[in-house]
């Protein structure tokens, strides 16, 4: 089983991500103000031979904004991505100290955020220097239900991020705001939710959303992991069992029947929370690594904490379609529960099959 710790002086990476036109550029136009991001290095994806949008960011002196060549980030320049964090370390260096202590990735709105992921997950030269410290995805509120419904990549970017940012709810009806949440709540129930208006947030918003803050405090688990999000969502949901049991497992799935249409991409979305009292396998790495390969594409993205027989401590489990990091060993549990709970966000897989995966997983024999 392979296991790495966290190490502080990792540069925290935080992914904004977003549909076209869902202002984006907007809101990096105002964070990048504040004194909270006074030492971060942006790089902007730009997509088609001219680029425009890095024309409207805010250049100052205690921010270094970075563009990047033609093409998307999620594909057709992945190894001029690798190519550039690597250099960034050097490139903006003063006397051998770097002068930069976070980074921002904007990416163009239509990119698939997952294959960007992969690559700060993933590869061995990027990992070694930086981490995923959240994924912010914005969303129009006028726009946002025909935006989700006909777009594929916007349902991706909702469903895998720590952060959804609201935007133009001056522009939306009322009852297309409560449509919107209906679904975001399918979507991604545990995911934070901020309004913007006009661009403007708080920068501390979107920061340290991961487990790890900069501040180098105990890891925020239940901060990140959020079960009560899955509980209570599904509590409030009409006709439907929001509990159901099997052993000692437990589930929540969530989906509403009333926002039900054929060409809805988000029916095919479904999250769910699982939890065992038991202490799983101690080769739950592989095997979960073994499931990903084959059934990547449709685990969008997966996130738990686990007690692994032998172990005192409890372990982090982070994955993105069939890429999964490394166990994190934590210092200590966050409260009295040891329970594992891994929480799977999906596309096109029933809630039998995945219980299926959970407990292949959590419930195998030892090996010697």
């Amino acid at each position: 089983m392979t296991l790495t710790s966290p190490t502080p002086s990792l540069i925290p990476v935080t992914l904004l991500t977003g549909y076209l036109g869902s202002g984006k550029t907007t809101i990096l136009n105002h964070i990048m103000q504040q004194a909270a991001m006074a030492d971060t290095l942006v790089i902007i994806n730009e997509f088609g031979e001219i680029a425009l949008d890095h024309l409207m960011v805010v250049h100052s002196t205690d921010n270094v904004v970075m563009e990047m060549g033609s093409g998307c980030l999620c594909c057709t320049i992945r190894s001029d991505l690798v190519k550039t964090l690597q250099d960034l370390t050097w490139r903006f260096a003063r006397n051998g100290k770097r002068q930069f202590h976070r980074t921002l990735i904007e990416t163009t709105g239509l990119a698939d955020p997952a294959p960007i992921i992969h690559t700060l997950m993933a590869d061995p030269k990027i990992t070694n220097h930086y981490r995923l410290d959240g994924i912010v995805a914005t969303i129009d509120m006028a726009t946002g239900n025909h935006t989700l419904s006909t777009y594929q990549e916007a349902i991706k970017q909702a469903a895998i991020a720590d952060c959804l940012l609201l935007t133009k709810a001056d522009l939306a009806t009322s009852q297309h705001k409560a449509g919107l949440l209906q679904r975001l709540n399918v979507i991604n129930p545990a995911a934070t939710r901020w309004q913007v208006v006009h661009g403007q947030i708080e920068a501390e918003k979107l920061l340290d959303l991961g487990l790890f803050s900069t501040q180098e405090k105990t890891p925020d688990v239940e901060h990140w992991l959020r079960e009560e999000a899955y509980l209570a969502d599904a509590t409030h949901k009409p006709g439907h069992d929001a509990q159901g049991h099997t052993e000692d497992h437990h589930y929540h799935e969530y989906h509403d029947d009333h926002l039900h249409d054929i060409n809805r991409h988000d029916d095919h979305i479904r999250a769910y929370c699982f939890t065992t009292e038991q202490p799983v396998s101690k080769h739950i790495y592989p095997i979960l690594l073994d499931m990903l390969f084959y059934m990547g594409s449709n685990i969008l993205r997966i996130k738990g904490i686990v007690n692994i027989e032998g172990n005192e401590g409890p372990m982090a489990l982070h994955g993105v379609q069939h890429i999964l990091h490394p166990l994190i060993p934590l210092p200590a549990w966050p409260s009295e529960d040891r329970r594992s709970k891994i929480v799977f966000i999906t596309r096109d897989m029933e809630r039998e099959t995945v219980e299926k995966i959970f407990k292949s997983i959590t419930h195998v024999p030892n090996r010697n």
